[in-house]
């Protein structure tokens, strides 16, 4: 188990953190960044499962939602950790992980209307955290491509996680909208 005693060292006044394995690196290096926005995306789930607490959706979300968080604390934990070797003994991102993303959007997106247009966000509260959730967590995807693309080891299926997290994310924010009653608002291109 983790144990942290301290909430403040001091060790980050000067611009830099320690990766895991213990490299130092400035706060603005691109996989701090990476797992930053995984943090921010984590934080954007918690105001999901705050209002799912009185929702029609909750029942069927907040585990979901729940699983989501802690699977992205496993990812952020991966993005910090540059060494391949330290990062292969740590819990990661797995293909089931995908798979299970995978099911529920098909699942769900099964007792949902066909699109007639794009969906804005909107639609409750719980929606709209949701499609808060999906922009933040398209952004750490472009991030984590990035840092790919440089040549920076990652995980073998972040960046599909990601990509299918976000698809996930987009069709519970209409589940929720639909079980919680709310109209969906869709863009109207004319109504500019």
């Amino acid at each position: 188990m983790v144990r942290i005693n301290r909430v403040y060292t001091k060790a980050g006044d000067q611009g830099k953190t320690s990766l895991i394995g213990g490299e130092k690196v400035s706060k603005s290096a691109p996989r701090v960044e990476c797992y930053g926005a995984i943090d921010e995306l984590n934080a954007a789930l918690g105001l999901v499962r705050t209002s799912l607490a009185g929702s029609a959706a909750g029942p069927e979300l907040s585990p979901i939602v729940a699983r989501m968080q802690n699977e992205l604390f496993n990812l952020g934990a991966g993005l910090a950790t540059p060494d391949p070797e330290r990062r292969a003994r740590m819990p990661v991102i797995e293909p089931r992980h995908v798979a299970a993303l995978e099911e529920e959007i098909d699942r769900l997106n099964e007792q949902l209307p066909d699109l007639t247009s794009f969906v804005l966000p909107g639609g409750g509260w719980t929606s709209s955290y949701l499609h808060l959730a999906r922009t933040i967590c398209r952004r750490a995807e472009r991030l984590v491509v990035r840092l790919a693309e440089s040549g920076e080891s990652i995980g073998a299926e972040d960046i599909r996680y990601l990509n299918r997290l976000s698809d996930a994310l987009f069709v519970l924010g209409r589940h929720a909208a639909r079980a919680e009653g709310q109209d969906e608002p869709l863009w109207q291109p004319e109504k500019t």
